[in-house]
């Protein structure tokens, strides 16, 4: 009897350390000191189709999110100038897959680095061979609370309409599947525990089917679960439309995990808590 008692105290002493890790590594939250300045808002119209798709009530409420990013995250350039319109496709890049979730920060990310171009994934170099990176989440040592992007990739996830692909936004999905510990495509703390079994089944199925080149799905998500999860992520926000008719059951597994459909004028679910 006391060695049951001891088991169970010891489950509740995890699970109370996995709650502390989980709520409270959450660095202070630091509020603007003023609105998101005009011009950016309209930065905001011009480049980010979804903040524009958004109906007028909402569109104050992602401008709000993006101004609370920019006072949380240091972006920083390197050898390259860092502009307003960069600031606000970051921040959106953010924003996006979260705005379901009120009040969601992302834990431990306190900068981004951009560079001109792609950029080499272990010297960080911009000149010479195999410079093939567009984007990196740090995983551990000084890059743990970092994310590197390149600006022209950026910059083309939003402006080429017609693409299904989104490096700031595949960025920060990955960063999102972290959240649970490791990113492996499962984010286990945005969809309830009943979904992930089926979201596994779902994601090994269409990644055999991308083998045999049956699919119109980025073939980079090929390269593991992550990859597969960031890289149909992009698609959903970037062509949704176009992922709800060629691949409607992929379209709504992802719809329940981040809680939003972008083929509808709100958006976001209604009655949906956050993490």
């Amino acid at each position: 009897m006391g060695y049951v008692i001891g088991i169970l105290l010891g489950l509740l002493a995890a699970g109370f350390l996995l709650f502390f890790f989980f709520r409270k590594r959450r660095k202070p939250v630091v509020e603007p000191e003023a609105p998101l300045p005009p011009t950016m808002v309209e930065l905001l119209a011009q480049n980010v189709p979804y903040y524009a798709s958004l109906p007028d009530e909402k569109q104050p409420v992602f401008a709000e999110r993006v101004n609370q990013f920019l006072a949380n995250v240091t972006i920083e350039g390197v050898d390259t100038e860092v502009t307003d319109v960069d600031k606000v496709l970051v921040a959106s890049s953010a924003v996006i897959p979260v705005f379901a979730f009120d009040d969601w920060q992302y834990p431990n990310l306190t900068n981004v680095v951009l560079y001109d171009s792609t950029f080499n994934e272990k010297t960080f170099e911009t000149e010479g061979a195999d410079r093939r990176t567009m984007g990196l989440v740090g995983t551990g040592g000084a890059l743990q609370s970092s994310m590197a992007l390149s600006k022209s990739a950026l910059l083309n996830g939003f402006l080429n309409k017609t693409s299904k692909e989104n490096t700031g936004i595949h960025e920060f999905v990955h960063l999102l599947d972290k959240v649970d510990g490791e990113i492996d495509g499962a984010p286990e703390r945005m969809m309830p525990k009943e979904h992930l079994q089926p979201w596994l089944r779902l994601m090994h199925e269409t990644m055999q089917q991308m083998e045999t080149g049956r699919t119109d799905i980025n073939p980079y998500g090929l390269t593991n679960e992550a990859e597969f999860f960031a890289v149909v992520s992009e698609y959903f926000f970037k062509r949704p439309d176009l992922l709800k008719q060629k691949h409607p059951e992929l379209f709504e597994q992802l719809e329940l995990i981040f809680k939003q459909n972008p083929t509808t004028e709100r958006k976001v679910l209604e009655g949906d808590e956050g993490f």
